[in-house]
């Protein structure tokens, strides 16, 4: 199958439906930590040994420091926030940029809607590659999701969260997803 792309030598990673359960467990733990988080962080931790060093973190912490640092970080951090999940703030310096329109357009694509969040959240933009990871083909949308989005700006916002982030958590998953959109993830292609 061709690839829009392949005739410059870009790629996109293959389906892969270990990288599609990597990028829903990514989306979770962007979402803000609700009253049951530490519960669920265990479940999570059960089946993700990396997860297990900031579950003992936070299991000594209030939640109020854990939303705190979340809030933070990537809602209303002053005087700026370091890294806001967002693909317009990164690419076009603001929210609600172009982006929103071009993923709203990829997701009806798909049939698909983005819900009550902005289409470029970093969490749902992460569950629609694992949905089109599960769906196991490599087509255009794929192609465009990871080219034209997900390789324009994610590994900034990793590398931000990672120099930021006071919090395991966070700096665990700045680590694994510049293994996924890192020059080493890419090497998975």
């Amino acid at each position: 199958m061709h690839i829009p792309g392949d005739e410059v030598g870009l790629r996109v990673p293959a389906p892969d439906a270990g990288r599609a359960a990597e990028l829903r467990l990514a989306a979770a733990l962007l979402a803000m930590p609700a009253d049951d988080a530490l519960e669920a962080l265990e479940v999570l931790a059960s089946e993700a040994d990396w997860l297990t060093p900031a579950f003992e973190e936070l299991k000594r912490e209030p939640l109020a420091r854990w939303q705190a640092e979340h809030t933070r970080l990537f809602i209303n951090g002053y005087p700026r926030t370091p890294c806001p999940p967002f693909e317009s703030a990164y690419r076009h310096g603001r929210m609600n940029g172009s982006a929103v329109d071009e993923l709203e357009a990829l997701y009806a694509n798909s049939g698909l809607r983005s819900p009550e969040l902005p289409a470029d959240f970093l969490g749902v933009v992460l569950e629609y590659a694992a949905h089109l990871e599960e769906a196991g083909t490599q087509d255009a949308l794929r192609c465009a999701l990871w080219q034209d989005h997900l390789d324009r700006w994610v590994l900034r916002f990793a590398e931000d969260l990672d120099a930021h982030a006071r919090l395991r958590l966070y700096r665990d998953l700045a680590s694994r997803l510049a293994g996924i959109f890192g020059p080493a993830g890419r090497g998975k292609q």
